[in-house]
């Protein structure tokens, strides 16, 4: 990686991770994700995140890039990416994780790296992911909305309805009775009428 040889699990440490890959060095869609990574790199800190990215080509080409993805934020006090870019320059990561585009390939013919997200728990098991084609730029509000409820229904025996955003209400599921639902959740449980009779959209604040 940019910042040297790394254990996955030792860099996570007790924290959650992400993990996301990009198809290529130098490229337009790219730079603008990583540089919103960079941006948003402390919304992540704030929710004890340590993140990690992925490119096919090496080291040197990613710290020659990193200057271009800093450039693009127009920020001048950054002077360098605040997390590493693993260097898959022989693709052998992308193929053991799933991560090829077959549709999309380069000037000699071989499959991109996909844009793949995957968000691991402090257990180091996988919690999420998410597979975009090369062509298609992510969105890292909607990657923080899911881990905001990622580790709400982690400590909360809630769900997220759709839409869910922090401090919005949140649904109970049906795994939890009527009577248990009154005694984990104090600030009450609406239950809303449906035509077939049976309760099970039941909503609460957010714990």
């Amino acid at each position: 990686t940019t910042i040297g040889t790394i254990k996955l699990h030792e860099y996570l440490g007790d924290s959650w991770g992400i993990l996301f890959s990009h198809p290529r060095d130098y490229t337009p869609v790219c730079t603008t994700e990583l540089g919103r990574a960079a941006w948003t790199s402390p919304e992540f800190a704030k929710r004890n995140v340590k993140m990690i990215a992925l490119s096919i080509d090496t080291i040197e080409d990613h710290r020659g890039w990193s200057k271009d993805i800093l450039a693009y934020n127009n920020d001048e006090t950054v002077t360098e990416m605040p997390f590493p870019i693993i260097a898959d320059s022989q693709r052998k990561l992308a193929v053991e994780l799933g991560m090829l585009d077959p549709e999309e390939k380069d000037q000699a013919g071989m499959p991109l790296t996909a844009r793949c997200v995957f968000i691991f728990g402090p257990d180091k098991k996988l919690k999420l992911s998410v597979l975009y084609p090369a062509t298609t730029g992510r969105n890292f509000d909607e990657i923080l909305r899911v881990l905001d409820s990622l580790q709400l229904t982690a400590r909360e025996r809630v769900a997220t309805p759709v839409d869910w955003r922090p401090g919005d209400r949140v649904m109970v599921p049906p795994s939890i009775p009527e009577e248990e639902a009154k005694s984990i959740f104090p600030l009450g449980v609406y239950t809303k009428d449906l035509p077939s009779g049976k309760k099970y959209l039941r909503y609460t604040p957010q714990p």
